[in-house]
């Protein structure tokens, strides 16, 4: 049974259970519909519903979202509870969202422990809420309230609730104060459907709108609850209703909602395998090698997490500069109302920059983030192997260098491990964890234990130059440069990007992180460059000019006086020249053909990634894009976005852009195993197998 009911007294109990989030599935519904003519038969006083394992409902169960509608549908249920004449009370622990905060909204009252959350989080599956969350929140809490917390698809804590009106009172024992409730004062608590509706304000709409369009652009659901939320306002609450869940059933068949449900089970599916049953290392004391801008944001989040963090450093400038750069993202995350002043005190006591090793004797995890050399990398490891207890686990953060020659600098290379955070580390969801030869199985679980401790998302990777994030990126700013070079400038490619979804463009966030790193990065690969692969110069003629971006006030755009960025005609004017030194006839790419060649590229290499075995799966490397590299995550990830294509139409583009150039545009054996067989990207495991 997944809804149980016992009756104490004039008072029924109505319990959810479907672990492990008790999801509103069919046998869920059917059973809240039986549990109101159950409570109208006994004639009960009150009914108390509640979830099972403290958590109320995460809503729907999206796995019924690729069938048909199957009855009773979750709007009747809950019309039968909004319109019974026992009064129903919502007693929320742990969650409810989507369906969950739409039962609670249906109920006459409703109660939430201090620590309970509620919210809609429908639009970041491409839908809207469709059993009465649009129409009866507006009655409850207002327009402006309401789409914010519809559109943002972000929840609410219980004191946020109860200030805004949404719920009744806060408890740490919501059951029991359901159940005290005062019969009198429960009868005069006015239904959501019998409560005015809010006023109208066109102004509040529209700038709702335009911030939409600035947050959440090419993203159909956001406007359209919107729409929806203000048809409500002048309807009756039943055509209000049916509006919605019209809207709400075509939304739920879009390839956005689509795509978005895929995003949603491939993060669902990203933990450790059961088949790991090795124990991880005890994580309280975490050493870090490196203060610079990305070890002092690994610090930060381990800080946050709650444990202790060393960092060591070669001097005392860097002892100096590692305080300085923890201290200031503390500050800013006090500033921000992230934490508060006693967690503040709490993560400075835990954290220490020091030169001295032997103050890490007793950490169990080391992370090296020092500069990308692999001598300095050697000599940082065979230090820590000195200092760490033996059974510790060691670590790189390195983003392109071998992981098996960092670990053969230790007499046992099945200690190390990569951990391959992104900037900034305290804030990035993703974190790319390399398994090299020997790594063994407590190091890979001491990864997954680690991602889950900083609550990020685990994608286990081979070794490669670039494992999967940096290999693909290498390949988009490749493809990039040439159509930079051969007939476009960086704005126009940026622009195109930022149309198909990305916050930015290749060369804006090239600006931001730097010109000079993706430089040290070509050097280090000149002695192993395929010469038979074209090299674009423009980006070195950039550094040598010193235009590294941002820090300089200059890279691929200008920046002047902080004033946010303008086009150069001077780049422009570098592409032309090269390409004139080149013999190359420049010609104007249009921007679907720039968003064309970028993404063909990006998926290309991303075959060979997963044909290679360096990515396990499809839907790790649309993680990674996604949570790594700001692909539009409603286009389902970069494997996703590429079935929505098809194999067989990627193979014929790529066919003809190799008559071009037959090196950097030869088709993945894997895409063409696809096309030939009719077989989709993201039914593929690691090594090109395809999965049942």
């Amino acid at each position: 049974m997944t809804v149980t009911t016992r009756r104490e007294g004039n008072v029924g109990y109505v319990e959810l259970d479907n672990p492990p989030v008790n999801a509103i599935g069919l046998s869920v519904r059917s059973g809240l519909l039986e549990a109101v003519y159950w409570a109208e038969k006994e004639n009960l006083e009150r009914v108390i519903v509640s979830g099972k394992g403290g958590m109320f409902a995460a809503g729907a169960d999206a796995k019924e979202f690729d069938s048909a509608p199957v009855e009773p549908h979750l709007p009747d249920v809950l019309n039968a509870i909004d319109e019974s004449h026992i009064p129903w009370i919502a007693a929320i622990e742990g969650v409810a969202l989507g369906g969950g905060a739409e039962i609670a909204l249906a109920c006459r009252m409703r109660i939430m422990a201090p620590k309970a959350k509620i919210g809609f989080p429908e639009v970041t599956l491409g839908v809207i809420p469709g059993a009465g969350g649009t129409q009866r929140l507006p009655h409850l809490i207002g327009l402006a309230n309401s789409v914010n917390m519809i559109t943002t698809g972000k929840p609410l804590g219980a004191q946020q609730a109860l200030e805004i009106g949404l719920i009744h009172e806060v408890d740490e024992e919501p059951i029991e104060s359901a159940f005290m409730v005062n019969s009198e004062a429960l009868g005069c608590i006015v239904p959501a459907r019998d409560l005015p509706p809010a006023a109208h304000d066109a102004e509040a709409m529209a700038a709702a709108r335009e911030r939409l369009q600035a947050k959440s652009a090419g993203q159909i659901a956001p406007l359209r609850a919107i729409e929806v939320i203000e048809q409500g306002l002048a309807l009756p609450l039943e055509e209000g209703l049916a509006i919605e869940r019209q809207a709400f059933l075509e939304l739920r068949s879009s390839e956005q909602a689509k795509a978005l449900r895929h995003m949603f089970f491939s993060e669902r599916a990203a933990k450790a395998p059961a088949s790991l049953t090795a124990k991880p290392v005890a994580l309280e004391h975490v050493a870090i090698v490196g203060g610079g801008t990305m070890g002092s944001g690994i610090a930060y989040a381990l800080l946050n997490a709650g444990l202790k963090v060393t960092i060591l450093e070669n001097d005392n400038d860097g002892v100096e500069r590692a305080n300085n750069n923890v201290e200031s993202i503390i500050s800013a995350s006090l500033k921000r109302g992230m934490i508060n002043d006693a967690a503040a005190t709490e993560h400075r006591e835990r954290f220490t920059a020091t030169t001295d090793y032997a103050q890490v004797s007793n950490a169990t995890l080391a992370i090296e983030a020092a500069y990308e050399s692999m001598e300095v990398k050697r000599e940082v490891f065979a230090a820590l192997e000195k200092a760490l207890p033996a059974d510790a686990i060691l670590s790189s953060n390195t983003s392109y260098l071998d992981l098996n020659e960092i670990a053969s600098s230790v007499t046992d290379p099945s200690r190390v491990i990569g951990l391959h955070f992104f900037a900034p580390a305290h804030i990035m969801k993703l974190l790319e964890i390399v398994r090299g030869e020997q790594t063994s199985d407590t190091a890979l679980a001491t990864g997954y234990a680690l991602a889950k401790i900083l609550r990020k998302i685990p994608v286990v990777v081979g070794v490669c130059d670039g494992f999967v994030g940096n290999r693909i990126l290498a390949r988009y700013r490749e493809a990039a440069d040439t159509i930079l070079m051969d007939g476009s400038t960086p704005w126009e490619i940026d622009e195109a990007m930022v149309e198909f979804g990305y916050a930015m463009g290749p060369y804006a966030a090239q600006d931001l992180s730097g010109l000079d790193i993706a430089h040290a990065n070509r050097r280090r690969q000149d002695s192993t460059r395929d010469p038979a692969r074209r090299y674009i110069p423009i980006a070195d003629r950039m550094v040598e000019l010193g235009k590294l971006g941002r820090k300089t006030g200059a890279g691929w755009y200008r920046y002047p006086g902080g004033a946010g960025r303008v086009e150069d005609p001077i780049v422009a004017d570098l592409a032309i020249e090269e390409a004139h030194f080149a013999g190359i006839k420049r010609v104007d790419y249009t921007a679907d053909e720039i968003r064309e060649r970028l993404l063909l590229a990006m998926i290309n290499e991303a075959a060979d990634i997963l044909d290679e075995g360096i990515a396990a799966s499809a839907s790790d490397i649309d993680l990674v894009a996604v949570a790594g590299y700001g692909f539009p995550r409603w286009r389902g990830g970069l494997m996703g976005y590429a079935d929505s294509i098809g194999a067989s139409s990627i193979v014929g583009k790529l066919e003809q852009l190799a008559k071009e150039d037959a090196v950097v545009w030869k088709v993945s054996p894997l895409l063409q195993s696809c096309a030939t067989d009719g077989l989709l990207l993201c039914d593929v495991q690691g090594g090109g197998t395809f999965s049942a």
